[in-house]
């Protein structure tokens, strides 16, 4: 074996169970990289910083609503004109289950959403509003008492189901038809237990049901008992009897 006695060291660095040598070593410490103003700012962009962006919102989300209690969420249109009947049933609903015992959350904008809220608000219950970043977004409505912004939608969604014992759908568009749906694949594939999914309005509905029913499970792509994955209602009392009847004791 070849003696290496007089060969000179090779330059070494350890930096914890790292060790570097050689051109791997690296001639600044840590604190100094973190500090200095001067380097790129690409790594903002990277995926690696997008996935701790994303553990952030996750761990914001269930910091805020971790003591929510009992709580349903109410979903609808950005649309919906402060002065038509749609409005009026959803701070007729918002109020019918905060004095159900429920918190309402809902995606705190303008619209359906603010109604529900109101409802809540006024009803002296507690009135969540999941935001959203949008270029068109509005802000959080002025009814919202525990408020949480999200960049990503994934992350808001699984917090409107997570901390919800069920949902009721108000007339709605794309954004209240992608909830809607999430909710019920996650029901249908048994991610979720429990969860009672009411659509409010049958006029509205009607037509998405009997697509559903004609063309959906009439060509086989679901089951016929996929329709009982929610309810249909008219009846703000009946609807908030739908959605709170498998909740457990404790709540009045």
């Amino acid at each position: 074996m070849a003696s290496s006695e007089g060969a000179a060291a090779p330059e070494e660095q350890r930096l914890g169970p790292v060790l570097r040598r050689h051109d791997q070593v690296q001639h600044s410490t840590t604190d100094q990289r973190l500090l200095d103003s001067e380097g790129s700012s690409e790594w903002v962009h990277t995926d690696p910083w997008r996935v701790m962006r994303i553990q952030s919102e996750f761990v914001e989300g269930f910091g805020a609503l971790a003591e929510l209690g009992p709580a349903v969420s109410v979903f609808g249109s950005a649309r919906t004109l402060r002065d038509s009947a749609e409005y009026a049933t959803g701070v007729k609903l918002g109020r019918a289950l905060v004095e159900a015992g429920f918190s309402v959350i809902t995606g705190g904008g303008p619209g359906a959403m603010e109604a529900a809220n109101r409802g809540a608000h006024e009803a002296g219950g507690t009135s969540v509003g999941l935001g959203i970043e949008l270029p068109f977004e509005q802000g959080m409505n002025a009814y919202v008492n525990l408020g949480v912004d999200f960049r990503y939608f994934f992350v808001r969604k699984t917090c409107f189901v997570k901390y919800a014992r069920g949902f009721v759908v108000l007339p709605g568009g794309l954004g209240t038809l992608d909830e809607l749906f999430e909710a019920l694949t996650l029901v249908q594939t048994r991610k979720v237990t429990r969860f009672p999914i009411v659509l409010f309005g049958t006029a509205y509905w009607s037509g998405l049901v009997d697509w559903l029913r004609e063309t959906l499970i009439a060509e086989g792509k679901a089951a016929p008992r996929d329709l009982e994955l929610f309810h249909l209602s008219d009846d703000v009392e009946e609807a908030v009897a739908l959605v709170t009847k498998e909740v457990g004791p404790g709540v009045r």
